[in-house]
């Protein structure tokens, strides 16, 4: 049995759109058996089995599951044209579906590490982000996934030889078309290289609080909502802030209005408020000043969930954003969260 764990993952963290990522204490694991001495006859030597989050919709065939087609694509790359007969693997999700916690990175990220697993690759981590980035390109979501903790990243640009061939799956376009088809061709392997990340400390005292509301904004709908060009005040505002709130975040005893001042955004809260009801009020009445222990509060990844980063009185902070959600007709959950700090891990037994 090999036991591959996944956490979720919050990316842009206030202004770090697209560059700032935080692992967190929700998982999705994956037990998968392999038993090469059977024969198969199902669909590419690969059965799936799944609970939890989204049982009802994630599709349960190895060519159209993102986890097993992400683990197809790399062992293609490696001239493995299906599993090894005959695989299990049987799917534990507790993250999220849609809801702004990285459930599709998470995703990219377990099938990277399956087909490495599976196919006995060896490839190092660092090989394994290069994979992971060819198919879901938000390096915060899956270097915070795959490495853990709280970290910063960029993604160099890749051509279209590189990213348009129908042999890569693509996770924001799932179910259609999607890519990961078998061709007959090898599909192409990653350059080397393609994102990088830094881990930043975390101080000991800060939790995340995330209020999960319940209905999903798709991270291409999101996206849909953002111009195509800011001003350049917009961009200095977030450029000031982002360079000051690793530190911030880093700092311990926190200093709970600094951090709060360096997680102000103009860059894609604003033009999302239309899509998550209550999330102006949310933003601009929980404050320190106003909430003992509160630290930071921001939208995580695309939304709707809402991150709180908070060092005592976790139980009222989360219930003043489950009021503010309340007035609008929205139900929500929430859990309090610690960073992830060892990132994805795989055991055996």
């Amino acid at each position: 049995m090999i036991t591959i764990r996944v956490p979720c993952s919050s990316a842009n963290i206030g202004p770090g759109f697209d560059v700032i990522g935080l692992a967190l204490s929700i998982w999705l694991e994956l037990q998968v058996e392999v038993n090469e001495a059977k024969s198969s006859d199902s669909l590419l030597n690969c059965v799936i089995s799944y609970e939890g989050q989204g049982a009802e919709e994630v599709p349960l065939t190895a060519d159209s599951n993102l986890i097993t087609r992400t683990a197809l694509y790399v062992l293609r790359c490696h001239g493995q044209r299906a599993f090894p007969v005959e695989t299990k693997v049987h799917i534990i999700n507790t993250i999220p579906l849609g809801r702004g916690l990285g459930s599709s990175g998470a995703a990219v990220v377990a099938g990277v590490l399956l087909g490495n697993e599976v196919g006995k690759l060896g490839l190092t981590k660092a090989r394994m982000l290069d994979y992971c980035l060819m198919i879901e390109r938000h390096p915060d979501n899956v270097a915070a996934a795959l490495y853990g903790g709280f970290v910063g990243t960029y993604l160099n640009d890749l051509s279209p030889e590189d990213t348009e061939r129908k042999e890569i799956p693509l996770s924001e376009v799932l179910p259609a078309p999607a890519g990961g088809q078998d061709t007959g061709r090898n599909p192409p392997e990653p350059p080397i290289g393609i994102g990088h990340y830094m881990k930043f400390p975390w101080a000991k005292e800060i939790k995340a609080i995330a209020i999960i509301p319940q209905f999903e904004v798709a991270t291409a709908k999101a996206r849909q909502v953002l111009p195509d060009s800011y001003s350049r005040a917009d961009v200095v505002f977030n450029l000031q802030r982002i360079a000051l709130l690793p530190m911030a975040l880093g700092k311990s005893p926190p200093e709970a209005e600094q951090i709060y001042l360096a997680m102000q955004d103009k860059v894609h809260q604003p033009y999302r408020k239309g899509l998550i009801p209550g999330l102006s009020e949310i933003l601009q009445s929980v404050t320190p000043k106003s909430h003992s222990g509160l630290c930071g509060i921001c939208l995580s990844g695309a939304g709707p969930t809402i991150l709180a980063l908070a060092t005592e009185n976790f139980d009222s902070i989360a219930k003043v954003i489950l009021d503010i959600f309340a007035k609008q007709d929205i139900k929500c959950d929430w859990k309090l969260l610690e960073p992830a700090e060892d990132g994805s891990t795989v055991t055996y037994s």
